[in-house]
C-alpha cells in the first residue's frame, strides 16, 4: 500500500491450473527425534565398588546414528584423597640419610644378589628383621652428605674473603697490563692494582717498577666483587704511611727541611715525604719575597697537621724560633734588647725569640713603674729560669743578679756589667732551688 511507508510481503505467484487436474501435494519434512540429555548426581562410590569396575570388561561403544539418541551414560568419579594420603612422610619418620641411601660399595660387595642389597637396607632401618629371627643392629656410618663441626668450620676458612677495606697485604706480582698490575693476595682471584695507584708520583713504566714475581704490600682499597676480584693500592698505603710518619715528626717538634716547588698569592708550597704543604707568606722570614724560594731548601716546622682533611700547613719562623730553642737552656745568661713595655713586665728580642721579664723578676726592690729600671731600646742581660718551647716562652730574671734586693735600681750599669760573674753565682742559687722543689 502506498504511501504506508512498508513494502507488502511478497506472495508466490499463482500459476493457473486446467480444469480436472488436481493440485500435487507438498511432502511432509523429516522430524527428527529431540534428543535428551540427562544429569544426574550420584555419591561417590565405594572402594569396592571402584575394584570392581576396574575388573569389569569394558564395555563396547554405542553408537549412535541421525535417527536415534540415547542418554549418555554418567561416568564414575573416584574418590578424593586427602594431602596426608598423597604427601604423607609418615613412613620415613626415624630415618637417617644413611637408611634412605642404603650400605656402601663395601658393604655391597659383600653381599650377594638383590636378596642380600634387600638384606642391607633392612639393617639400616632400626627395628628391621634381615633373617626373621633376630632384630638387626642399627648402622650409621659417616658418607659424603654429612658435615661435623670441624669440617664445616674449616670449609668456612677456605671460603672466607681475603682483604677487606682498609687492610694491608702482602702479595707477588703475577701479571702486568697497560692499566694496572695484578696481585696475587691469597684469594680465590688476584687483586688489582690500577696504574694510577702504582705510587706516589707519576710512574712511567711499570715493568721497571713492579716485574713479575717481586712481592709488594698494598692497601686494600675495595672489596672483593662478583668474581673475588679485589682493589688494592700501593699508593694509598704510601700516603697513609707518610702521614703517620710527619705526626711523629710533630709530635717530637722535630725541624724538617722541605723545598720549596710553588708559590701563590699566600705563600709558598712545598713537598715533605711525598705529601703537599703550605707554608704561609706570614711565617716566612722573607715573606715580602717570597717569589724568590722556588727551588730552595728552608728550614720549617708544622702549624697544623690533619690527614682526614689532607692539611699540612708549616712555618719557617717558628722553625727558626724551634732552633733557637734548642740552644738554650735553664740557668743560662742571655742578652737582648727591650722591644716591649707591658703592665705585667718587659718583652726582651733575644735573636728571633722573645723573652719575658715579668715585674717580679726585675728587682727585689720596690719600684713605682718599669721604666725607672728598663724602658724600651735598652740592652739587658738576663738569666733564664723557664723554657716552653712547645707554647714558645721563655721567662727571664735579672733580680737574680743583684748582691742586694734593689741595686738595679741604683746602680744598674754595675750589675750588668758584673752580670757574668754574678750568672755563676746565681746559678747555684737555682740549683738550690730546683732540689728543694724536687
Amino acid at each position: 500500500m502506498a504511501g504506508t511507508g512498508s513494502p507488502s510481503p511478497r506472495t508466490p505467484s499463482q500459476r493457473p491450473v486446467p480444469p480436472g487436474a488436481s493440485r500435487p501435494q507438498a511432502a511432509a519434512p523429516v522430524r527428527k527425534l529431540p534428543q535428551v540429555l540427562m544429569l544426574k548426581k550420584e555419591e561417590p562410590a565405594a572402594p569396592d565398588a571402584v575394584a570392581q569396575q576396574a575388573a569389569a570388561p569394558l564395555a563396547p561403544p554405542i553408537r549412535s546414528d541421525a535417527t536415534t539418541a540415547q542418554p549418555a551414560a554418567p561416568t564414575q568419579q573416584r574418590p578424593a584423597r586427602s594431602d596426608d594420603d598423597l604427601f604423607g612422610m609418615g613412613e620415613l619418620e626415624g630415618l637417617s640419610m644413611a637408611d634412605l641411601l642404603g650400605p656402601d660399595s663395601s658393604q655391597r660387595r659383600r653381599q650377594s644378589g638383590g636378596s642380600g642389597s634387600a638384606r642391607a637396607i633392612g639393617q639400616g632401618r632400626p627395628g628391621s628383621d634381615a633373617s626373621g629371627d633376630r632384630p638387626a643392629q642399627p648402622s650409621r656410618t659417616v658418607d659424603d652428605f654429612d658435615f661435623d663441626e670441624e669440617a664445616f668450620l674449616a670449609a668456612l676458612d677456605e671460603n672466607e674473603p681475603v682483604g677487606t677495606t682498609g687492610e694491608v697485604v702482602r702479595g707477588v706480582v703475577i701479571a702486568l697490563e697497560s692499566d694496572g698490575v695484578y696481585v696475587d693476595i691469597g684469594g680465590k682471584a688476584p687483586g688489582f692494582m690500577p696504574k694510577k695507584e702504582c705510587g706516589l708520583g707519576v710512574i712511567t713504566n711499570l715493568k721497571e717498577r713492579f716485574p713479575k714475581g717481586v712481592q709488594v704490600e698494598v692497601l686494600v682499597t675495595r672489596e672483593q666483587n662478583a668474581d673475588g676480584m679485589v682493589t688494592v693500592s700501593a699508593r694509598a698505603l704510601a700516603l697513609r704511611q707518610s702521614w703517620e710518619k710527619v705526626r711523629q715528626l710533630e709530635k717530637d717538634g722535630q725541624v724538617v727541611q722541605v723545598k720549596v716547588n710553588g708559590f701563590n698569592r699566600g705563600g709558598v708550597t712545598c713537598d715533605l715525604e711525598g705529601l703537599r704543604g703550605f707554608i704561609p707568606r706570614s711565617q716566612l722570614n722573607e715573606g715580602e719575597n717570597h717569589e724568590a724560594l722556588v727551588g730552595k731548601t728552608i728550614g720549617a716546622t708544622f702549624l697544623e697537621v690533619n690527614p682526614e682533611t689532607r692539611k699540612l700547613v708549616l712555618s719557617e719562623k717558628k722553625a727558626a724560633s724551634a732552633a733557637r730553642f734548642a740552644a738554650l737552656e735553664i740557668g743560662q745568661l742571655v742578652e737582648g734588647q727591650v722591644v716591649a713595655v707591658k703592665p705585667y713586665g718587659l718583652f726582651v728580642d733575644l735573636g728571633g725569640v722573645s723573652g719575658l721579664l715579668h715585674h717580679s723578676s726585675i728587682t727585689g726592690g720596690h719600684m713605682r713603674d718599669l721604666r725607672e729600671v728598663f724602658d724600651q731600646g735598652d740592652r739587658v742581660k738576663a738569666l733564664i729560669t723557664d723554657l716552653d718551647p712547645g707554647r714558645g716562652r721563655i721567662a727571664l730574671n735579672t733580680a737574680l743578679l743583684e748582691g742586694q734586693p734593689g741595686e738595679l735600681l741604683i746602680e744598674k750599669e754595675k750589675v750588668m756589667a758584673e752580670a757574668t760573674d754574678r750568672a755563676n753565682r746565681a746559678r747555684s742559687v737555682l740549683r738550690q732551688q730546683e732540689q728543694n722543689a724536687g
